[in-house]
């Protein structure tokens, strides 16, 4: 199993537009977040896209993405789905597979209407398959796209349900939750014994719908990854200063976190 970050910034993306501050100035290529994405690749060639954001053309193209199994989605905000348009070559031999909670599903619908009802032939638009995903209790919903298991995780993002999702192939586990304010308790249990969790943090102040660092590297703890990384960042700080913030965390703390941001293209191998 491989995950590819094809975008690890938040709603604005970074350089942020009409922004001149250091991190939107940098010259460092770890700096340039597109909108939030992960592509998931199965050790039998499965591929499996989590969020299609407006960026979703360029991560396709830079990630060499030729074909979909499936499309997972966190939830309906602008930067995790006005991509979707752009899975069209994607899909032109056979519908897509689309997961998410139903009131993903209906904003779909709201939004790309033009998708679901007979229209003339020409311009082309999205041919996908949506399959409703309950994730209402503990391990529901669990669903295979070939070697692949994968299992919805609720999660807060503000007071809105969202999804996180969790991948399993021979003895191997990683997790994907972005934009997530709280993990109720029923999900921590999902969260055990990880080789690889992302999770979103978007910076080092508090915010209302969003985990900042400190609460982060909390659930960090709590679940204890082999491995973690924060995605979803703003501009607040660059890559290598929220790396210098993770170590100082682990100097105070006396803890190792294993932890450190994600950028666009990082490729993790399990």
């Amino acid at each position: 199993m491989e995950l590819i970050v094809l975008g690890s910034g938040t709603s604005h993306g970074i350089p942020v537009i009409a922004c001149s501050c250091h991190v939107c100035r940098s010259a460092d290529s770890r700096d340039t977040r597109y909108r939030s994405a992960l592509l998931v690749r199965g050790g039998n060639g499965e591929r499996v896209l989590i969020d299609a954001g407006p960026e979703f053309r360029l991560q396709a193209i830079r990630a060499g993405i030729d074909h979909l199994d499936a499309l997972l989605l966190t939830h309906a905000h602008a930067d995790h789905i006005h991509g979707l348009d752009d899975v069209r070559p994607l899909s032109h031999h056979a519908p897509l597979p689309l997961y998410a909670n139903r009131p993903t599903l209906d904003e779909l619908k709201e939004r790309f209407a033009y998708i679901f009802k007979e229209t003339q032939k020409g311009g082309g638009k999205p041919n996908i398959d949506m399959h409703v995903v309950d994730a209402l209790s503990e391990g529901s919903g669990t669903f295979t796209v070939g070697a692949l298991k994968i299992t919805p995780i609720p999660v807060k993002h503000g007071q809105l349900d969202i999804l996180g999702w969790k991948f399993e192939e021979n003895g191997r586990s990683a997790a994907y939750l972005t934009d997530v304010s709280s993990v109720p308790h029923e999900s921590f249990s999902l969260l055990k014994k990880l080789d690889v969790l992302f999770l979103g943090a978007l910076r080092e102040r508090a915010h209302e719908t969003h985990f900042n660092f400190d609460q982060a590297l909390e659930v960090i703890a709590r679940t204890t990854p082999a491995k973690a990384y924060l995605t979803h960042l703003c501009h607040d700080k660059a890559h290598a200063e929220v790396e210098d913030f993770i170590q100082e965390r682990e100097y105070r703390d006396g803890v190792r976190y294993n932890t450190e941001p994600a950028w666009d293209g990082l490729c993790v191998k399990l």
